[in-house]
């Protein structure tokens, strides 16, 4: 039976495998929050899953200080960080090409922002290969809490607008070569 779950699952599945062109990623109108609990659904779809929920997973990662972790090169990194949360208005829409995020929240009270890519057109600052960034100053369509524990995956076919909240964010982004 399908639910929003599987219907999640199929258009990441799909993203992954035939990229950002597919009709059926750009009908996609949410993002995909879970927690650590629900990994089993999300490994088979990305080789490097299994090693990121294994970092993810891990007893200390509370105590690792904010800082790059490199997992597998630049296929498979992780970044620490301890910032404070931005406001909605001061919120950007940013998309990569190369990488998939797993955004993972250790603590801190974090809401995300979401648009798919195909609809966004109101380029703020052009893709920087490099750096695999460009943001959009185009309205984020949909708002959700992440709540600690959870974590948020955003392909190239998802615009995103991270650390939105009050006080401290501590969380960890994972980036996983496509």
């Amino acid at each position: 039976m399908l639910n929003m779950k599987n219907v999640a699952l199929l258009i990441l599945g799909v993203t992954l495998l035939v990229g950002c062109s597919s009709e059926k990623v750009q009908e996609r109108d949410h993002m995909i929050i879970a927690t650590l609990d629900q990994r089993g659904e999300f490994e088979d779809m990305h080789p490097a899953f299994a090693q990121v929920f294994d970092f993810l997973g891990q007893e200390n990662l509370a105590d690792l200080a904010p800082g790059r972790y490199p997992v597998d090169g630049d296929r498979l990194y992780c970044i620490v960080s301890r910032d404070s949360g931005k406001t909605r208005a001061e919120a950007k829409l940013e998309a990569h090409r190369k990488y998939i995020d797993i955004q993972y929240v250790i603590a801190g009270d974090e809401e995300m922002g979401w648009r798919p890519t195909a609809e966004c057109s109101d380029i703020d600052t052009p893709y920087d290969d490099e750096k695999d960034i460009m943001f959009y100053s185009d309205p984020i369509t949909t708002w959700r809490k992440v709540a600690p524990g959870s974590f948020a995956i955003f392909t190239p076919d998802d615009a995103h607008a991270p650390m939105v909240g009050r006080g401290e964010i501590h969380k960890v982004v994972c980036k996983i070569l496509r």
